[in-house]
């Protein structure tokens, strides 16, 4: 990340440690731009007042990490999607979980709120949308066409279509009255990473991993213009609220966009890094982003960034001066969305394909949401944001301030400071009592010589497992991968076991019930591994080795004994006497070690759920 410049144009807020693993997902409540959540790997999903040090609330009942995350237009809602596929929303002002919403097949990638009707959309690795409607549990519409994950989900402003963007570089228009695909934007040569609705025209914005943007005129379902060399990945855009400009957060830098014709109106250099979301507040743009468990905020002040073909305002201008004088438009306006006055009806009921999808609220489904919890942290903060706006108040809302920016003469005090003085040649004196002994270069001669030590054992066990891997292709190149597998349980090295799992967990194909029979003391070996990766490992396999075979173990041994003589059977029955038994001894870890936290608890309890049948 570039060196922080501090400049009354942009400026970095603060950075807090919000979480206690590594952050996996955040969103800015775009109606206030004062409100963040965070999702953790740690399976919770945190709130935080901006430019506040301390979490206001703490929601928990995710029991895996929290991969993506969506606050509805008034705050109140929020709703959180997890790696296992699961969804849960919460009502902040009553601090509940509210539901809890099953029928993905793999990780959350994306969610929305709809901006009238109490509905949430859904976006999976498993390539499907699914609309739910929150107040009966169910999921109203599944949408496919996507061939690859789905990255970005955004409805319009008048709540009546979706756009989505996924991994197989494809935007797509869904209407949600008919429930089918109403457009496809090709073009992008690369993941889609972000959509963005114009606030008032049928005009659409997607940025890529590509490096572009490009817009869409949703009345002739078109290109209108394409904006390339962006400096990295396009992942957060957003329009200005009255719709004159495009902001997209790139590396280390904000850039202003025009779309007819395509041009940059202006950049502003900010230290963000890679910002994953903007919101607007207070003609102040607020924008976040994170690495490992930290999330930093930045400012950047609009009233200094040139937003159309004219010349900047004078950033000291009355405000009310700036209220009489509207920015251009930068060319005629298209059709405007037409906002229903109450909520949008329900859409129609297709018929499901799921029984997931169409059962009705479970005993499971009040055990999840009795387990999840909303742990307030910050009593003072949590009323001050949510608590009013369950009471009639008699006076006009408190507006927020702008976040002030820090002086320039301070950091312009801060680098002279820096500077050597220009009097004098020679270095001011040090205290004898600090004084400091002239070993540099024996110190650095140490500190090379323990690397190279490091450097010579890491060459030693990369060239020992290269050659165990050389040996182990060598079998695998002949087709019999229960030789293979074997072959790499006769090294002794659980590396090299561990490298040919990773392949064969790929395709469940490969598995086969002699295999199993090799592979299971292994995998009891991974389990207790210190290193997460050879667990995670072992996880996989034991789920794989659970779901495809254990049904098949547990019918034979209960079968009959045959009458006559049946070799074919009897080896069968053997194999299975001892996977029975290996499973049985591995149960015993699995339960010991579901008690735990976090992605490997998870996994463990999933696990042990497969594994009931043994007990």
């Amino acid at each position: 990340m570039a060196t922080p410049v501090v400049t009354k144009t942009a400026w970095k807020l603060q950075e807090i440690v919000a979480h206690a693993s590594n952050v996996s997902s955040l969103v800015l409540g775009k109606g206030s731009g004062r409100l963040l959540a965070t999702g953790g790997d740690d399976c919770r999903v945190n709130l935080w007042s901006i430019n506040k040090p301390n979490c206001i609330m703490s929601l928990t009942g995710h029991t895996s990490p929290v991969e993506s995350v969506r606050l509805n237009a008034p705050e109140e809602l929020i709703v959180a999607g997890s790696q296992s596929g699961s969804i849960r929303v919460w009502d902040l002002e009553a601090a509940k979980i509210l539901r809890t919403l099953v029928g993905h097949k793999a990780s959350i990638c994306s969610l929305d709120f709809h901006p009238y009707g109490e509905f949430v959309a859904s976006g999976s690795q498993d390539t499907n949308i699914k609309l739910w409607d929150i107040r009966r549990k169910g999921c109203v519409f599944r949408y496919r066409g996507h061939s690859e994950a789905v990255r970005c989900l955004r409805f319009s402003p008048d709540g009546k279509w979706l756009a989505s963007a996924a991994d197989d570089h494809s935007v797509k228009l869904w209407d949600l009255t008919a429930g089918k695909m109403m457009s496809e934007f090709p073009g992008h040569t690369g993941p889609v990473n972000v959509v963005e609705f114009h606030p008032n025209e049928y005009l659409l914005a997607s940025g890529s991993s590509d490096r572009t943007i490009r817009f869409w005129d949703l009345e002739k379902f078109q290109v209108v213009s394409c904006i390339e060399g962006e400096p990295g990945p396009v992942r957060s855009i957003l329009f200005n609220p009255d719709g004159c400009c495009l902001y997209s957060g790139c590396q280390d830098s904000l850039r202003v966009y025009g779309w007819e014709p395509e041009r940059c109106f202006d950049m502003v250099l900010v230290s963000w890094g890679k910002v994953a979301d903007l919101a607007i507040c207070n003609n102040q743009l607020i924008g976040v982003a994170f690495s490992q468990s930290n999330v930093s905020s930045y400012v950047v002040d609009l009233t200094r960034v040139t937003r159309t073909g004219t010349v900047a305002q004078d950033p000291v201008q009355d405000s009310r001066l700036l209220a009489q004088q509207p920015p251009l438009p930068t060319a005629p306006l298209r059709r405007i969305y037409e906002r229903p006055s109450t909520t949008c009806s329900k859409p129609q009921r297709v018929k499901q394909n799921s029984e997931s999808e169409r059962r009705s609220p479970s005993s499971e489904d009040d055990r999840d949401e009795r387990e999840s919890r909303a742990e307030i942290q910050n009593a003072e903060d949590y009323n001050e944001i949510f608590q009013p706006k369950n009471s009639i108040s008699r006076t006009p809302p408190r507006r927020s301030e702008p976040f002030p920016a820090p002086p320039e003469d301070d950091v312009a005090t801060a680098k002279e400071a820096a500077k050597p003085s220009p009097a004098t040649d020679t270095p001011l004196p040090v205290p004898n009592a600090v004084k400091i002994p002239q070993q540099t270069e024996l110190v650095d001669e140490d500190a090379m010589s323990q690397i190279r030590k490091g450097h010579d054992t890491m060459c030693v066990v990369l060239t020992s497992r290269h050659k165990n891997l050389d040996t182990v292709r060598a079998v695998w190149t002949t087709g019999d991968i229960k030789t293979s597998v074997d072959s790499a349980v006769a090294i002794n090295d659980l590396s090299v076991v561990v490298d040919l799992l990773n392949i064969v967990n790929q395709k469940a194909s490969l598995w086969k019930l002699d295999l199993c029979t090799t592979v299971l003391p292994q995998i009891e070996k991974l389990l207790q591994s210190k290193y997460e990766s050879y667990v995670q490992t072992g996880c996989t396999s034991l789920k794989l080795i659970l779901q495809r075979f254990l049904p098949l173990i547990t019918d034979i041994l209960a079968a009959p004994p045959p009458v006559g003589v049946d070799i074919s059977r009897e080896e069968r029955l053997l194999k299975c006497r001892l996977c029975y038994k290996q499973l049985k001894s591995i149960s015993g870890l699995v339960r010991s070690k579901s008690g735990l936290s976090g992605r490997h608890g998870s996994a463990f309890r999933e696990l042990h759920l497969l594994m009931a049948s043994l007990d």
